[in-house]
């Protein structure tokens, strides 16, 4: 027993020793995911001591394995997968966190004779365990934002160009290798779907191809001789035949019948991807299995799979391949033109005037809106999108709630906005806003939210009054409503015009609450919106107002790298209005965490807390002159 006690011991310490040689996290919040590795490799001394005495440690050993689980995948996941899912990911983070926590809390070092300094080390780390709530970076809301804004937009404006440059600086992918890795960890996620890419794959595609493109175009590689442009590498590890020096066509991409490279990949009933050709002729003579697993097909229907054949296309264009195009057709096939009949016959649902006809019809062309981009596009030219517009304004509140929710699917092509907008769905979406359920009401503001990507269509939504019941969802949602509200909120106040309205509506006392509210999960949003107000003198009177700086001199304590930024970017616009902000955060006792900030933080951190260091500077001199001119005045009136 003592020997399997000892081996239990032996095994954590070299478990230890594996998660600290764990290094290179891609993506953001890497220091946090550095110091957690750090924490474990402090308790060895622990672990030593304990070898011969080891008693019930099942939890710290559970602890280290999710421990090193998560650390792998934060080295070996996509990036861009990273910033997407960032709050799943946060959340996993607050799992382990909370996990070792509680193993060592469950630990009773008193019987274990250990000597005081190793307590000491394991009391540091139960500390620094207890405080990382509040020290934790948030991960970088800006990326996220700015990654699914450009999901949604197509265009090639001067304003996208510098979107893409700075993901491509803040994720690390100015290079040829950051490419490969990236589109390698793609290749892992669509082979672990088991041929089946679904709708987040398909964003994380689109959104490498996008960067890809523009590291191209831009020339970024300095690895690479001048004018020789990147191309995205193979998505197979082992892609080049050593024999042939000719690509290798991953298994995924081959129709499992013809094992050829597919051209028109469709997915069938059972779920699986075949070439149409292929399984055209395998239905046309008889069959009614799935070649591959022999499942009887409960539907002789096949959809195209749009994914699927995206990636091929920037697999072929890697590797020097024209890229397989499908037949091409002067006629639908059979089963676009039932798709088609399908989506017409809604519309005329929608269009019939009989609410049960129109709930369920919404109902149908929101779930179909939801699927895949072919859809989206179909129901656009079946002419739906008007007959959903007047949906809106309907006293049926179910109906109100497809239908917002059906144009909150339909505007995730970026073709389908104008449509969307042109069509007046604006005061309709801020009517279902103010009124409608808390779904419709949490399900439009992300509406306004995919509509205001269009940098005109957020003064039309501005002044459509869409702010107010805006602010009043960020007070009173749920939580996925607080945050789809500031989501639209913060992208609706990047407009100029739209700050005074956010600031007139009362956004701000919203905001201060958020900040202070315990667990503190929207302080990211709140931060990010106010840094953005403060730029307007409604917004820096109302932040004023508010009582703000002793919140905001607390952030630039304890908080993550962005909310010091955006909290010091705040206080230099409140303490160049008024000096009395100044004072009163120099006896918050400001200046320690300012030059820390100065000297550690993000680049434009650094460059708001120099500002702010040197307004304290000007302050505390002309306070000095003044007090200096008293006692000199003093002195005279003395002598007379």
């Amino acid at each position: 027993m003592e020997a399997d006690r000892g081996a239990l011991a032996q095994s954590m310490i070299d478990a230890v020793n594996e998660i600290a040689s764990i290094s290179d996290y891609r993506g953001t919040i890497k220091r946090q995911y550095g110091n957690l590795a750090m924490r474990w490799k402090l308790l060895i001394p622990l672990l030593e001591e304990i070898k011969d005495r080891i008693r019930a440690l099942a939890s710290l050993v559970e602890a280290l394995n999710s421990a090193e689980e998560l650390l792998r995948f934060r080295t070996e996941g996509g990036k861009i997968y990273l910033v997407l899912e960032r709050e799943q990911i946060m959340n996993k983070y607050h799992e382990v966190t909370s996990k070792l926590e509680q193993a060592l809390n469950g630990i009773s070092f008193e019987n274990l004779h250990i000597s005081d300094e190793v307590k000491g080390q394991v009391e540091l780390v139960l500390g620094q365990l207890r405080g990382a709530k509040r020290e934790v970076d948030s991960p970088d809301v800006d990326s996220n934002k700015e990654l699914f804004a450009l999901y949604s937009e197509s265009s090639d404006t001067a304003l996208v160009q510098a979107v893409l440059r700075r993901l491509a600086e803040r994720l690390e992918m100015m290079k040829k290798a950051d490419i490969k890795q990236e589109s390698l960890a793609l290749h892992e996620m669509v082979c672990g779907s088991g041929g089946d890419p679904g709708e987040s794959i398909e964003r994380i595609s689109m959104l490498l191809k996008k960067i890809k493109d523009f590291v191209q175009t831009e020339n970024l590689d300095m690895d690479l001789p001048p004018g020789q442009k990147n191309v995205l590498p193979s998505f197979s590890k082992s892609s080049v035949d050593g024999n042939k020096g000719t690509p290798v066509i991953p298994d995924l991409f081959r129709c499992p019948t013809s094992l050829k490279l597919m051209k028109d990949p469709v997915v069938v009933s059972t779920g699986q991807t075949y070439e149409r050709s292929c399984i055209e002729k395998w239905l046309k003579a008889g069959h009614r299995t799935c070649p591959r697993t022999q499942q009887t097909l409960f539907s002789t229907t096949v959809t195209p799979n749009h994914v699927l054949r995206s990636l091929i296309a920037q697999w072929c264009e890697a590797n020097g391949i024209e890229p397989p195009r499908p037949p091409n057709s002067s006629r639908p096939t059979a089963c676009f033109r039932a798709e088609c009949a399908k989506v017409e016959f809604l519309v005329r649902k929608l269009a019939s005037g009989n609410p049960e006809e129109q709930w369920s019809a919404a109902r149908e062309i929101r779930l179909l809106a939801k699927l895949n981009a072919g859809n989206r596009v179909a129901i656009a030219e079946a002419g739906a999108i008007p007959f959903l517009v007047r949906l809106l304004s309907t006293p049926a509140l179910r109906i109100q709630e497809h239908a917002v929710t059906a144009l909150l699917n339909l505007s995730i092509c970026s073709e389908n906005k104008g449509n969307i907008v042109s069509s007046g769905a604006v005061p309709g979406i801020v009517h279902v806003l103010s009124t409608g359920s808390m779904e419709a009401r949490e399900n439009a503001a992300a509406t306004l939210f995919s509509l205001s990507v269009v940098d005109e269509y957020k003064k039309t939504i501005g002044a459509s009054g869409a702010i107010p019941p805006l602010v009043l969802l960020l007070n009173e949602g749920t939580q996925r409503g607080k945050k789809d509200a500031a989501t639209a909120l913060f992208n609706l106040c990047i407009y100029q015009g739209n700050k005074g309205k956010a600031a007139r509506a009362g956004i701000v006392p919203t905001l201060m609450q958020l900040l202070t509210e315990p667990g503190g999960e929207m302080v990211d949003e709140a931060l990010a919106i106010l840094a953005i107000l403060a730029s307007h003198t409604a917004g820096t009177a109302a932040i004023g107002t508010a009582k703000a700086v002793p919140i905001l001199v607390e952030l630039i304590r304890l908080s993550s790298p962005m909310n010091k930024e955006n909290a010091a970017a705040i206080l230099v616009r409140l303490c160049a209005g008024e000096k009395r902000h100044l004072s009163e955060a120099k006896e918050m006792g400001i200046v320690e965490p300012l030059a820390d900030l100065a000297q550690n933080g993000t680049d434009r951190g650094k460059r708001k807390a120099a500002q702010l260091l040197d307004q304290l500077s000007h302050f505390v001199e002309q306070q000095q002159e003044g007090s200096g001119k008293g006692q000199s005045r003093g002195r005279g009136s003395g002598t007379g």
